[in-house]
């Protein structure tokens, strides 16, 4: 179960993944050891883990013998690997998984709600997305049930609204469970910059918090507005538009990510690099993979090595 809902979930904890880079470092693995680089790419945190992520609220989580718990910047364990699967803190809480259950703990590692829930997300606005039994419903920080698990689907909370399925539609609840917007969209996306991507039919457009459309559905795939610009897809291109639902960057690459840091990551020919705002790139398609840019640096692949590159494209960092 866990397996399959994983991959149905990825999309909602990205929505709410607080990856707070002032800490300055990035997860490196050199001789299958995982450890941590600054931004120049030398080493802080000398490789010594069976794997680490991210930095989120100055905790990285990372495995020691299959078991996960908690580094500090320093390198240090500040919550010993005792749990059997672990998220990255977000506004204080992380879920774990003991005994197949998700619960919660807060920074000092104590559990601060039991782990009884079938699945747990990130906090968003405090507020955690659960799945209790077959539905879905929404804890606060001390484990109180909020809003009732009684959908069958939902999300994260984003500027005080979330998207929830019933049946077979998509609308949108407050903080106190009552629909804004009733159940009428095929898929539902996160609200951002104040719009939506939402499904109708077969084409996506963008609604506000009201539920009216201010772009209207016509495109083949649509994205959240990040720094006031949306990627969205045309046929089997993809390109930019503005919140007035005009094209900044016209339809014209193989695949897009989400603007970060003033960057942008595509796929042209087959390879990826960055645009800035202009649509000009600054780092030529030439990695086989890319992610966004967090702190100023992104991920980025070249064959069978991942790496680091900064925005000038230069990389700082690559595996052996």
């Amino acid at each position: 179960m866990i397996k399959r809902l994983g991959a149905l979930l990825v999309l909602v904890w990205l929505g709410c993944l607080n990856l707070n880079q002032d800490v300055g470092l990035f997860p490196v693995v050199e001789d299958n050891r995982w450890g941590y680089i600054d931004r120049t790419g030398n080493i802080v945190i000398n490789p010594q883990f069976d794997y680490a992520e991210r930095f989120a609220e100055e905790r990285a989580l990372v495995m020691l013998s299959n078991r996960w718990g908690y580094i500090d910047a320093s390198g240090a364990i500040v919550i010993n690997p005792n749990f059997d699967w672990a998220g990255n803190f977000s506004e204080g809480r992380a879920w774990v998984i003991v005994d197949g259950r998700f619960g919660y703990i807060d920074e000092t590692g104590r559990m601060v709600i039991p782990a009884t829930f079938n699945w747990g997300c990130d906090f968003c606005e405090g507020l955690a997305l659960v799945l209790v039994g077959n539905k879905w419903g929404y804890v606060d920080k001390d484990g109180n049930t909020v809003i009732e698990a009684q959908f069958d689907w939902a999300g994260n909370f984003s500027e005080g609204l979330a998207p929830v399925l019933v049946g077979s539609r998509w609308g949108y609840i407050n903080t106190r469970g009552q629909f804004v917007i009733n159940p009428q969209f095929d898929w539902a996306g996160d609200f951002s910059d104040g719009l939506a991507g939402v499904k109708s039919g077969q084409s996506w457009g963008y609604i506000e918090r009201s539920g009216s459309f201010v772009i209207n559905p016509q495109f083949d795939g649509a994205g959240k507005f990040s720094e006031k610009m949306a990627r969205v897809k045309l046929g089997s291109r993809w390109g930019y538009i503005n919140k007035s639902g005009r094209y900044v960057i016209n339809p014209q690459f193989d695949d897009a990510g989400d603007f970060s840091e003033g960057l942008a990551a595509v796929r042209s020919g087959g390879k990826w690099g960055y645009l800035d705002r202009s649509g000009r790139f600054v780092v030529s398609p030439q990695f086989d993979s890319a992610e966004r840019f967090y702190s100023g640096l992104a991920k980025v692949s070249l064959g069978n090595s991942w790496g680091y590159v900064n925005r000038e494209g230069r990389l700082v960092w690559l595996s052996n």
